[in-house]
């Protein structure tokens, strides 16, 4: 070795010498038996002989089971009452079939001392990647009781009897995200007595309802994919402070968003709302919330409705249209067949015994009918600085665009267009 290689390897050493004595933090704390200190357990399910054994083996400080590849059938809950647990599938691969003919749950969550005292809860439980599937006979794919910062994430959830994912008393910070939640008997997700719930970037197809979210606080359900579902899609039930937004909700057999029993302070904002045959919003009991930049298409009925326990709302800045493409429509008025799916239509507001509504900056296009109907004596209605035209396709000429009864209050002022 020749002086300069010397001089080089000494150089080295001298710097890792130093380095060692500035970075004493860096140094990795070790067990006795050389494994690093906090180290949480980590089970393979491959070498048990149940799914259920597997879990069985986490402690009550919490750990990761890890489920292989496969098809496992099971005709009872998989349970899980250990908190900080994380049950990990590699994918669609592994495939969990429910054969349970008695309503029973795919998998259940919850403390372990759940019936004896319902206000016991458990924190922290993942869920992820793998795929439930089930049966009319069975119950929902995850059933979670009192389970806070509940996780949920990369989950197909299909064909169980009841819903896809069902949360009671999960109230802190439930999250579900990229899951794909299809073919479910009731609800593709029921949230009953959450908060701060977030609901992001899942796709929602042919459930009974894909979200029902009853007696709970600040959902922020956005970036979801809604279609073809057998009833309605997202209907939210005494609930405040909430945020729906940049969602897809397509070809509903009855109405698109539903607010009632006393909502209020609910924002629905940036949503495409599209071919729902039942409807676009329906505002049954809600206050103070606003309807604003979304794009309602090819609705049957009505694309919003405001009724009479419904007060102080804004809607603003939306488009209302039909399948207008430029000089021509994409679909017919008449089909010959008489499908009423498949029929040109666009559908305006309705307001039933209403009152302090603000309608303004919104485009009004391609109608059947109207572009605002007001009955049933509403008051301190303002429709004012919207866009009309080509509405009242499907009514006598001379229609009025803004159809208002006589015993109802509405301030009709500074909108131009044509009907």
């Amino acid at each position: 070795m020749n002086n300069k290689q010397w001089v080089t390897l000494l150089g080295l050493l001298g710097l890792w010498f130093w380095n060692s004595l500035q970075s004493p933090e860096q140094t990795v704390a070790l067990t006795t038996s050389g494994e690093l200190a906090g180290v949480m357990v980590e089970i393979d399910a491959a070498k048990f002989a149940t799914l259920q054994d597997a879990i069985d083996q986490v402690p009550a400080e919490g750990g990761v089971v890890r489920l292989p590849a496969g098809l496992f059938e099971i005709d009872e809950p998989l349970l899980i009452t250990s908190e900080n647990t994380t049950l990990a599938g590699v994918g669609p691969g592994t495939h969990i079939k429910n054969l349970n003919q008695n309503g029973l749950p795919t998998l259940q969550l919850r403390p372990v001392t759940r019936n004896e005292d319902t206000r016991a809860r458990i924190w922290r439980l993942q869920i992820e990647n793998l795929r439930l599937s089930g049966t009319e006979q069975c119950g929902d794919g995850i059933l979670a009781e009192g389970v806070n910062e509940i996780f949920i994430q990369g989950v197909s959830v299909d064909h169980h009897g009841g819903h896809g994912i069902h949360m009671v008393d999960c109230y802190e910070d439930p999250r579900i995200a990229d899951c794909i939640i299809t073919y479910n008997k009731k609800a593709g997700v029921y949230i009953n007595k959450g908060h701060d719930i977030v609901v992001n970037a899942n796709q929602f197809e042919e459930n009974e309802d894909a979200l029902v979210c009853v007696d709970s606080f600040n959902l922020c359900m956005n970036g979801n994919n809604l279609d073809d579902h057998l009833r309605h899609g997202v209907v939210i039930e005494n609930t405040y402070g909430s945020v729906l937004s940049g969602n897809m909700i397509e070809e509903c057999m009855g109405t698109a968003i539903i607010l009632d029993r006393d909502c209020y302070g609910i924002t629905l904002s940036a949503n495409v709302i599209a071919h729902d045959m039942g409807g676009g919003i329906d505002l049954r009991d809600a206050h103070g919330c606003t309807v604003s930049a979304n794009t309602f298409t090819l609705l049957h009925h009505f694309s919003v409705r405001v009724s009479g326990d419904s007060s102080r709302n804004t809607i603003s800045a939306n488009s209302f249209c039909n399948s207008h493409i430029g000089g021509e429509e994409k679909r017919k008025l008449v089909d010959e067949n008489n499908d009423p799916i498949r029929i040109d239509m666009g559908t305006g507001i309705v307001l039933d015994a209403t009152a302090s509504i603000t309608i303004v900056g919104n485009t009004f296009s391609g109608l059947a009918g109207s572009a605002v109907t007001a009955t049933n004596a509403c008051e301190d209605i303002l429709v004012t600085s919207n866009v009309i035209a080509d509405v009242n396709r499907r009514l006598p000429a001379g229609s009025p665009v803004f159809d208002v009864s006589n015993d109802s209050k509405v301030e009709v002022n500074s909108n131009i267009g044509k009907d």
